[in-house]
């Protein structure tokens, strides 16, 4: 076979990833589409920050409880129909969030298109490493990677636009065209995949795992409305939902087939890669939860321009990517994760000093310098997950690592818009605080310069998670992986 014929992508193969591409980066696009409108929502419903934020927060972490099942449902019904079902799924979410009469619904809706959007990213990867096959897998996997690239530069940008240009409901109105261009596509385009009966779901750990998480994360959010960590709901939602997710761990370790592995936890490199996935998702999810409301509540910009503001992020993470991985594929993950986490935190500090007049392009900077740590700091730490492990675990922590990453990003959301609503309310009073989040009256200058302090107080928390980062980087191997030929001559022998 000349290197012309094996560079060239058979028909079937573009077929599948035109459609896997095409469903993957909508469901992208929806993480972070959503980020520039919570300011419309919040008063179009009449909702603080602390209220508005779950529109996020319950999308990420539907996202993180269906990623593992999607496993089990491919073995089950075949990759292709779980691919169809997710991208319909998807659809009917989107169409029912379009049309959504109250907060209350469109969290609700979003819960039930975040089970569509989970289960879209995992199932594609699968049906493109199966049509793919291993001499291929590099290749196909930069197309796949793709829209993780484009989504944080397009997904603000065109949620800005939208809303800026019509009704909030058009963010979700748009999926509906694209959702059943890409179904057609699934049915036309894709190969049949094999079914079998032998793996068994793990009903009793998804019944922890679940509420597990909602009330942890439910019980961080009540702070914030509450003011403080009082009140039996704060302490009754927390410690349910810790004894819940100590139960499903405990499940994990002794379940046959469980919903998520703990055992990859065994491997140091797995569990200290995987703390700094979820310390990524905290500052990735929250910052840009944080961001556009400043830019919205106390600068006054108009969506379309706080999704321009937000690209240099996504532009800076784009640009560095590959070359991140290259460089800790060639000198080891230790000092490249450790170096862009820093620069994250760098980058992240600048919004700390927020002020109601801080400069615009200072802040694009700053937002450009994070992406580069991001880009930096992201890829080394996800691919030295996979260090240690061997091919049939490589599955288990890819959705490992999924989950984790969503789960970080829901924690930050809710716990870094619990620590906005409180400094807002405590910096220009409850009543004043409330109806700035709401939209009701116009902020007087010194209330613009509290707010400017409330956003850089929450930022904070951000740099600090960058910061925190960089603790585990240091505990990453600081070496390439070694060559396959030591497997080879154990085999020998």
């Amino acid at each position: 076979m000349t290197t012309s014929t094996k560079e060239r992508l058979e028909p079937e193969l573009v077929r599948a990833a035109v459609v896997v591409v095409l469903g993957t980066i909508m469901a992208i696009l929806d993480t972070t589409i959503v980020a520039v409108a919570l300011r419309t929502l919040s008063i179009d419903f009449h909702a603080a920050v602390s209220t508005i934020q779950w529109v996020t927060t319950g999308y990420l972490l539907s996202l993180a409880i269906v990623i593992p099942v999607s496993g089990w449902a491919m073995h089950r019904f075949g990759a292709k129909n779980v691919y169809m079902l997710s991208l319909a799924f998807f659809v009917l979410g989107s169409l029912l969030c379009a049309f959504a009469w109250s907060v209350t619904s469109l969290i609700v809706f979003r819960v039930l298109q975040g089970f569509g959007g989970g289960m879209i990213m995992p199932v594609g990867q699968a049906i493109m490493a199966r049509t793919a096959g291993p001499q291929r897998m590099g290749k196909v996997m930069g197309i796949v990677g793709v829209p993780q690239l484009l989504g944080p530069i397009l997904g603000p940008v065109l949620g800005g636009l939208i809303i800026s240009n019509t009704s909030w409901r058009w963010i979700f109105i748009v999926n509906v065209p694209v959702g059943l261009a890409a179904l057609w596509l699934s049915r036309s385009f894709l190969a049949p995949s094999p079914s079998d009966r032998d793996h068994q779901f793990d009903a009793l750990g998804f019944s922890l795992l679940a509420p597990g998480l909602g009330l942890l994360v439910y019980g961080l959010s009540e702070v914030g409305v509450i003011g403080g960590f009082h009140g039996r709901t704060v302490w009754g939602s927390l410690i349910s939902g810790a004894l819940l997710s100590a139960a499903f761990i405990a499940r994990s370790l002794r379940a046959k087939e469980p919903l998520m592995d703990m055992r990859l936890f065994r491997d140091r490199t797995f569990s200290v890669a995987s703390i700094g996935i979820f310390l990524t998702g905290v500052t990735l999810y929250g910052t840009m939860f944080l961001l556009p409301l400043y830019y919205q509540i106390d600068r006054g910009e108009a969506a379309w321009k706080v999704g321009l503001l937000m690209a240099p992020q996504g532009i800076g993470a784009a640009l560095v990517m590959r070359f991140a991985g290259s460089l800790s594929d060639k000198h080891g993950p230790r000092y490249v994760a450790m170096s862009g986490m820093t620069v994250m935190a760098l980058g992240t500090f600048m919004f700390t000093a927020l002020s109601a007049h801080t400069s615009y392009a200072v802040l694009a900077l700053a937002l450009f310098v994070r992406g580069i740590g991001l880009g930096f700091g992201m890829m080394p730490v996800f691919a030295a997950s996979y260090r240690n492990l061997d091919v049939r675990s490589v599955p288990r922590a890819t959705s490992a690592t999924n989950i984790i990453r969503q789960i970080g990003g829901s924690f930050g959301v809710a716990v870094f818009a619990v620590v906005l609503d409180t400094q807002i309310r405590s910096t220009i009073g409850a009543a004043a605080g409330g109806a700035m989040q709401a939209g009701v009256g116009k902020p007087t200058p010194a209330q613009y310069s509290g707010l400017a302090h409330a956003f850089g107080h929450s930022f904070l928390w951000s740099f600090a998670s960058c910061l925190i980062g960089v603790i585990p980087g240091f505990f990453l191997p600081n070496s390439p992986v070694a060559a396959p030929q030591p497997r080879l001559s154990k085999a020998t022998n």
